[in-house]
């Protein structure tokens, strides 16, 4: 099998926009590359095409390597329900909640043949697969039922890269030490450091990277400059303060006469918070997630997003005085957007025996709908119109929402006054439908308010990806990438004391 894996010193430290970029920068160089993942730990997934759910960093990938996302490239996903359980899916298909105790203890290392059978099948099937590892290869503790590491690196005898976050500090001593844990079997694959958000001259940075190699052995093939406003979907939850903005997107100057804020709330297991994304791309919408009921004063819409938690969610949002907020909002008429689980808490009730076990409870009472909880989850890619534009959307839901009459229709839900609800995450990613439901809010809001005529949210995110590419290109050793790919990791590499046992 020709390809890498892409390991990090630690959680967040680039894997997933290196791994994007490094399959943008092949498939422009004619190679058919496929990304892979063995196990996931997300709120954020996608559905496939064929009803499989995966984490919705390996569907950009597969976006950037310009091929149709499958479940062959995330086998395993978790889906976090508390600090010690997660929801287990294995080939897009829920197969029960476990424990970390419970999967760690055994259920975990089942798994690695059902995720070596899937790299062996994209490896059949592309020229090359990029592989992104998890938290850090030198997770001591968890190697032995290891599935998404050094495991599947030993396995396909794939080279591996470490991108560690400058930006954090500690890059050297984070570099050397997880090479310096790892066995010498796993080090013989480790083939060189990729410095991920730098900021400054590089010049700079020359003396360190020079006494790396000269006490590793092996070489930095490439640093990466700190870019700002990738907006690239995230795996591992909500990267920005519940008050800050969304991503760190720049907000473009509006259209029309006055810009529109939208306060997302940072309800606990939020889930799929990229469907925030398209609101944020509109030239004049400024995006923030909130969790004080002051903080929705001058918001012209109030987002309640998706959540692994509804019951939960919905108690989060009574505690902080929240909920009350939203009802005073609905009641004079202020926009408010319930997505999947922020539909459901705007129901009428809620009757869930499955998520939280807490039986029925009375929702938000906003929509005229009752929400109950079904053991089988649905998946979908459901199409259809909104405000006569073509709108699209992906689902992923327990809840079935039962409408009582007395609203009226809107995609994936349903719309009474200026409260909206739907099950459909994605479905403001269509530029015509969300131009047409954001004057619809700005008019109830009454704000001067003017969707863009040109924003076309597939575009912004093909550019991003461009970007990506172009950063492998202009800012890594290509030629040595291209030959870990064709011809594996060299021969000599040196070992590392300790090493692990």
């Amino acid at each position: 099998m020709k390809g890498l894996l892409v390991a990090g010193t630690t959680s967040d430290a680039g894997k997933s926009v290196l791994t994007a970029g490094l399959c943008r920068f092949l498939v422009r160089r004619g190679v058919r590359v496929a990304p892979f993942k063995g196990q996931n730990m997300s709120l954020n997934s996608f559905v496939t095409r064929d009803g499989a759910e995966i984490g919705r960093a390996q569907a950009m990938q597969a976006r950037a390597a310009l091929v149709e996302p499958t479940a062959l490239m995330n086998p395993v996903l978790l889906k976090p329900g508390s600090d010690r359980s997660s929801q287990v899916i294995v080939l897009g298909k829920a197969v029960g909640e476990l424990s970390a105790r419970g999967y760690h203890g055994g259920r975990q290392r089942e798994l690695l043949d059902t995720v070596m059978g899937c790299l062996e099948e994209l490896g059949a099937r592309y020229d090359a697969v990029i592989c992104e590892g998890a938290g850090s290869p030198a997770e001591i503790n968890l190697r032995r039922t290891d599935i998404v590491n050094m495991a599947v690196a030993r396995r396909a005898a794939l080279p591996t890269l470490v991108v560690g976050d400058i930006d954090r500090g500690g890059v050297f001593a984070s570099f050397f030490g997880t090479t310096a844990l790892l066995s010498a079997e796993d080090q013989a694959l480790i083939c060189g450091y990729v410095v991920n958000k730098f900021r400054g001259d590089p010049a700079l940075l020359q003396p360190g990277l020079d006494m790396l190699r000269g006490l590793t052995g092996r070489p930095t093939l490439g640093v990466l400059p700190y870019t700002h406003g990738l907006g690239i979907d995230e795996e591992d939850g909500l990267r920005v303060s519940p008050r800050g903005a969304v991503r760190g997107t720049a907000v473009g100057a509006p259209y029309g006469a006055e810009v529109l804020r939208v306060a997302v709330a940072a309800v606990p297991l939020l889930s799929n918070f990229t469907d925030a994304d398209a609101l944020a791309a509109e030239p004049g919408v400024v995006v923030r997630f909130v969790d004080r009921p002051d903080e929705l004063a001058d918001a012209d819409l109030v987002v309640l997003p998706g959540t692994r938690g509804t019951v939960r969610a919905l108690e989060w949002l009574r505690d902080r005085g929240l909920a009350d907020a939203v009802a005073e909002r609905a009641a004079r008429g202020r926009p408010v957007l319930g997505i999947c689980g922020g539909f459901q808490m705007l129901a009428e009730s809620i009757e869930d025996d499955v998520e939280s076990g807490a039986g029925t409870v009375p929702g938000l009472g906003l929509l005229p709908v009752r929400v109950r909880f079904a053991a089988g989850k649905t998946l979908a890619r459901p199409e259809g119109t909104g405000y006569g534009e073509p709108v699209a959307g992906y689902e992923i839901h327990h809840g079935v929402a039962e409408l009582l009459g007395g609203g009226e229709e809107f995609p994936g839900g349903c719309r009474a006054g200026a409260v909206w609800g739907t099950h459909w995450h994605g479905a403001l990613e269509s530029d015509g439908f969300r131009r047409a439901f954001l004057r619809e809010v700005a008019a109830a809001a009454g704000r001067r308010f003017v969707p863009a005529p040109d924003t076309v949210f597939e575009a912004l995110r093909e550019a991003q990806l461009d970007r990506l590419g172009d950063l492998v290109e202009e800012h890594m050793d290509t030629a040595a990438l291209l030959r870990l790919i064709e011809d594996g990791a060299p021969a000599g590499l040196p070992f590392i004391a300790p090493g692990a046992p």
